[in-house]
Formats: structure tokens, C-alpha cells, sequence
């Protein structure tokens, strides 16, 4: 079962709503714990993390799904709506989202065997993405499926479903994958968030695309959080 790190929440705590170069120094402290090595044996269980703003309260809500894999059979679904404390900073997005995504994991009964969250992991211009530090954090094999490239270069990957290419830092490392999910449909950006491998993080994000663009559990989580704001709004 995955353990919060209680001396690094108990640091974010403390600092409370860091300033910008307090929330540097943490990342550059987490970035030390992300393991970037597969632990686990089997995935039988993937969680899926996304959140929505809710711009007239200044809160954020966040939903968690619980999936079976590899059939994609619903578990259990949760959501947390959360003060919004760390305005919208690009590289700094898991200050804004992270501890929603903390207090909702905190609530589910079936814990994923790993966690698959709608961002980057370490294809970030310090190395620690949401989806690592989240991972960290929570101590569970994470990984980060992005939309949009935030940081690396690379090169168009085939236009069949399965192509991809290597997302490089400025160093020449590799530090993830642009992945073509559907054939003819812009790719997604992979990379590892915490105690999972590229090659792991890629077979689960091609095994859970069901003939979506985005695979299903961010999709889902999206779906999710979508219609809990429509009826928040609607109330």
C-alpha cells in the first residue's frame, strides 16, 4: 500500500504557499527521490487523475478513477474539491495540483498499482513533473501523460498507432516519449513519474487507448471531473 512521505508533506505544509524559487528548491529536492526503475511485478489496477478549476469559487476539483487492466472495467471512482493556494505557473503545475490529487488518492479504498496522471513526470525542465512528484510524495509507481509537450526536442513519431519517438532534454537525455496513440491523431507526451520505466509507462498507455486519443484512465477521470463541474454549475 502506498505510504505518504510525511517529512516532505510535513516540509510543503510548513512552507505553506511557497514562493516561487521555495517551490524550485523542492523540486530539486524531490527530484533526488524519483526512482526511474520499474517496482512493481504486475499491474492489475490503474488510477486516473485529472482536475478542473472552478475560476468563480478559486477552488480546484480533482477525480480519481480506479480501473481494472487491462480490460478498463471500472473499480471505484472519488473527488475532492480543494482551495485553489498556488496560482497557474508553468513548471510549477504540482503546487497548484498536487495536493488536490493527494487529499483525493487519501479517500479511495482500492489503491492503484500504479497511477497514471494528466502532465508530465520528469520531461520537465527540472526533472520533476506533477506526476513525479505526486509519485513521490505517495510513494506509488506513477508516470504522466501530457497533452502537450512542456520541455525536450524531438521528432515526429510514425502516424500509425504504437509509432513513437524520444523526447530529449537540452543534455541530450532521453526523458520520455511522443506517442501516437490512434493512427492519424496528434501523438500524447509519456514520461516517468515515479518507481515506473518508459517501456512500462508506453505498454500501458498504448494498452489502455480504446480508440481514443487519450487513454482511458485520464480520459475517464476527465469524463469524470467534466460532469461533476457541469452539475456543480447547474446545482
Amino acid at each position: 500500500m502506498a505510504t505518504i512521505d510525511a517529512e516532505y508533506l510535513s516540509k510543503l505544509s510548513t512552507v505553506n504557499t511557497p514562493t516561487v524559487q521555495e517551490a524550485y528548491q523542492i523540486q530539486k529536492e524531490l527530484r533526488e527521490k524519483v526512482v526511474s526503475t520499474k517496482e512493481f511485478d504486475e499491474v492489475r489496477t490503474i488510477g486516473g487523475a485529472d482536475l478542473a478549476v472552478l475560476k468563480d469559487e478559486n477552488k480546484l476539483l480533482c477525480g480519481i478513477i480506479i480501473l481494472s487492466y487491462p480490460d478498463m472495467e471500472e473499480i471505484e471512482r472519488v473527488s475532492t474539491i480543494v482551495e485553489e493556494k498556488f496560482p497557474y505557473i508553468p513548471g510549477l503545475l504540482a503546487f497548484r495540483e498536487g495536493p488536490a490529487i493527494i487529499e483525493t488518492f487519501s479517500k479511495l479504498r482500492n489503491k492503484p498499482d500504479v497511477l497514471m496522471i494528466d502532465g508530465q513526470g520528469i520531461a520537465h525542465p527540472r526533472g520533476t513533473g506533477i506526476a513525479c512528484h505526486v509519485g513521490v510524495l505517495l510513494d506509488i509507481p506513477s508516470f504522466g501523460v501530457a497533452k502537450k509537450r512542456l520541455y525536450g526536442t524531438y521528432e515526429d513519431p510514425g502516424v500509425a498507432k504504437g509509432s513513437y519517438s524520444q523526447l530529449f532534454s537540452k543534455e541530450g537525455k532521453v526523458i520520455g516519449a511522443v506517442l501516437r496513440t490512434r493512427e492519424n491523431v496528434k501523438p500524447v507526451f509519456v514520461s516517468v513519474g515515479h518507481k515506473t520505466d518508459l517501456e512500462s509507462a508506453l505498454e500501458i498507455s498504448l494498452t489502455s487507448s480504446e480508440g481514443y486519443r487519450i487513454p482511458e484512465p485520464t480520459r475517464r477521470a476527465d469524463k469524470y471531473v467534466a460532469e461533476l463541474k457541469r452539475g456543480r454549475n447547474h446545482a
